[in-house]
């Protein structure tokens, strides 16, 4: 009797062992199609990417490239500048002027040179500002220019990808221009100094660039001669265009002997 149950066991086990390879025989053969559909579309995919056709073999120095690469190499010029002219901007041979005409005077007069400033001035480099006076009017106003060029000492830390100059040089530089005023006749005798008493209501419009030239106009509007005190208007240009203003108080202190 106990042989007849072992045998019986051992024959449930032998079915079941033969379902189970029936079934994984089924599941297998139910992948296979999936498995082979993937595989093809990833070589598909592989060979559109990288334009060699499946079952091609590379040869040494033998490269297969794609048609929708070629198109796109085609459609890409092989030098880009990163800044170009314009034709609006460019000049025709006709409207061509040479540097024999463009280097003589322009209309800007020159009233007082940088060394005629450097008289009145007691600023030096790198603080000294304003490079030439095209214009003054003795205890009333005074124009200059600022030439402003990429070799700035400000410029490599203001910013180092995008070059502007400060707003408050831009300031410093109409103080200066006040000075070219307070420091001559008839409001001083050029002895002494001054000084920033306030900035009020200044506004920046554009940014000033390497290559830019500012051209600030100082104003006097009253000055106190018992205090020493003046106020002036200030404004800077760059081709015509405001770039910055403001009203400023200036202080003059003398030195008593």
């Amino acid at each position: 009797m106990f042989s007849e149950i072992h045998r019986s066991s051992h024959d449930e086990d032998g079915e079941r062992s033969s379902r189970s390879q029936v079934a994984t025989t089924r599941n297998r053969s139910a992948v296979k199609p999936l498995f082979h559909s993937w595989l093809n579309w990833s070589l598909k995919m592989t060979t559109s990417f990288i334009g060699v056709p499946c079952g091609v073999p590379q040869s040494s120095g033998t490269h297969l490239i794609s048609p929708r690469r070629v198109q796109r190499a085609r459609a890409q010029p092989k030098w880009r500048a990163s800044i170009g002219v314009s034709d609006e901007a460019a000049t025709t041979p006709d409207t061509w002027v040479p540097a024999s005409e463009l280097s003589k005077p322009s209309e800007w007069p020159t009233v007082m040179s940088i060394e005629d400033i450097m008289k009145v001035l007691p600023h030096r480099y790198p603080f000294l500002l304003i490079d030439r006076v095209i214009a003054f009017e003795p205890g009333k106003r005074a124009i200059a220019i600022k030439n402003v060029s990429v070799n700035e000492p400000f410029f490599p830390g203001h910013f180092p990808d995008r070059p502007i100059m400060p707003g408050v040089l831009q300031v410093e530089a109409l103080a200066q221009v006040g000075g070219i005023v307070m420091l001559q006749q008839p409001i001083s005798d050029g002895k002494g100094d001054f000084f920033f008493g306030g900035v009020d209501k200044v506004k920046w419009r554009k940014p000033v660039l390497p290559g830019d030239t500012i051209v600030m106009e100082m104003t006097l509007e009253a000055y106190k001669k018992r205090f020493g005190i003046a106020k002036m208007v200030g404004k800077g240009y760059v081709d015509g265009k405001l770039v910055v203003e403001g009203l400023f108080t200036l202080a003059m202190a003398v030195d008593k002997e």
